[in-house]
């Protein structure tokens, strides 16, 4: 008789009428919610902060480079020494003096600046300083060396930027990689972190059930393999039906936070948002963030989500059933340690492989032989895909994933129809291999 169905349910309505993970599936929410709200609240805080910065410029030439901005305002010291400008600056509490040296050669020599303050600065305000002073500093470079006309100059500018096309006519950009890049960084990392919590779960469920001896009554009528797949399966369920109710909580909860108290993602400024602004005037960063949009309309939505949830399935079933079996053979968490190790490696060497090959060449050796390797390959498929992989590749490397899984789990079953019953010793990988071999 089959009892799969039935430890299917067993498992998945233990899981869900789980006091603690009633507690957690709606208490997480909370939680993440809570920390997007104090990370806004901060934000917003530290956006109203008012900065003062003095300035004493000695040369007497990059005074009117200085604007004030909503949090930024510049006090243009005149007819001051150093000394007296930081003694001021201290008495008043402001947030620093920028001191620009004197210089009798400007066009040859350029003047000292400095910054001098109670505490360290933000890195943006120093940066935002830096471009100012250099440009200011740039063009009057030019116009005392050769009386150069800064009009004609700019005028004679000659802005390259290299338009990629495929052969088809389809436009792509240099953002358009990093985009492709993120969708599969983001399914390697969601697949990541569904195995290690929920690939856990199983593990202690086995743990807890041999512990407490009812493993020895269940498996008088059950094979083990039906029960290793039963728990798989079950658990899996209960941590979808978990993932889907964290979703539309937290959904919920982030659009009532944003109605009630009008915190929204528009407005968490930073100090750097003056940068960003600065970045969006430039016509060649606008011009990339159109082909940015336009090449996140062109992506395979379609290829790309099918192949997302049977890699995602194949890949969490597979790694699944190791867990299953580290749970069968050890008695309790902390001799897990050993055996935890070469399951979480293939998945760090994926995430390592998909960053640090895919981006640069996706259809090269590297990429291509480890989208094929089943430990890797869900992970490493899912960030090539956006770049365009054949159906065929595609269709081979999930046959050898879900073979793998089938031979993963008949591997796993005789270490579990062995393990389950083993209580109060610790296995050895030799003793592992003996099992295999009964």
């Amino acid at each position: 008789m089959n009892h799969l169905p039935l430890i299917i349910k067993r498992e998945y309505l233990t899981k869900v009428k789980n006091k603690s993970f009633i507690i957690m599936t709606f208490v997480s929410p909370l939680i993440m919610v809570a920390l997007i709200a104090v990370v806004a609240y901060l934000s917003q805080v530290n956006n109203d902060k008012q900065r003062t910065i003095s300035v004493l410029d000695e040369t007497g030439l990059l005074t009117d480079v200085f604007k004030n901005t909503d949090n930024t305002t510049y006090n243009i010291l005149k007819g001051s020494n150093l000394e007296d400008a930081k003694l001021t600056v201290r008495e008043k509490e402001e947030y620093g003096l920028l001191h620009i040296a004197s210089t009798n050669d400007i066009a040859n020599v350029l003047p000292a600046v400095k910054f001098y303050s109670e505490e360290s600065p933000s890195i943006s305000i120093i940066s935002s300083l830096e471009r100012k002073i250099e440009k200011k500093l740039s063009d009057t470079k030019l116009q005392m060396v050769g009386g150069v006309d800064l009009e004609k100059i700019e005028a004679s500018r000659a802005n390259i930027s290299i338009d990629q096309e495929t052969f088809s006519g389809e436009k792509t950009s240099k953002v358009d990689s990093y985009m492709k890049l993120a969708f599969g960084g983001f399914a390697g990392y969601l697949l990541f972190m569904f195995i290690i919590i929920y690939g856990n779960m199983i593990m202690r469920s086995i743990i807890e059930e041999k512990t407490s001896r009812i493993i020895e009554v269940i498996i008088s009528s059950v094979k083990p393999i039906q029960l290793m797949m039963g728990k798989i399966i079950g658990t899996s369920l209960a941590g979808i039906t978990q993932f889907v109710i964290w979703m539309i909580v937290g959904g919920a909860l982030v659009t009532i936070l944003s109605m009630v108290f009008g915190i929204s993602m528009t407005e968490m400024q930073t100090p750097q948002q003056d940068l960003i602004n600065e970045a969006m005037k430039n016509p060649e960063v606008a011009n990339e963030m159109q082909l940015a949009f336009q090449s996140f309309l062109n992506l395979p939505m379609t290829n790309l989500i099918v192949a997302f949830l049977f890699f995602f399935i194949g890949g969490y079933l597979l790694y699944s059933s190791l867990y299953a079996a580290v749970g069968a053979a050890v008695d309790n968490e902390t001799d897990t340690q050993q055996f935890m190790m070469p399951i979480i490696m293939p998945l760090i060497l994926a995430v390592y492989v998909g960053i640090f090959t895919v981006i640069e060449d996706p259809h090269g050796t590297v990429s291509t032989v480890f989208s094929f390797i089943p430990f890797t390959s869900p992970v490493v498929m899912l960030m090539r895909i956006p770049f365009g992989v054949p159906l065929w590749q595609q269709a081979v490397s999930f046959l050898i994933l879900v073979g793998t899984f089938m031979f993963t789990v008949w591997f796993a079953a005789k270490i579990y129809r062995v393990g389950i019953l083993m209580y109060g010793k610790k296995p050895s990988y030799k003793e592992l291999y003996k099992w295999i071999k009964y």
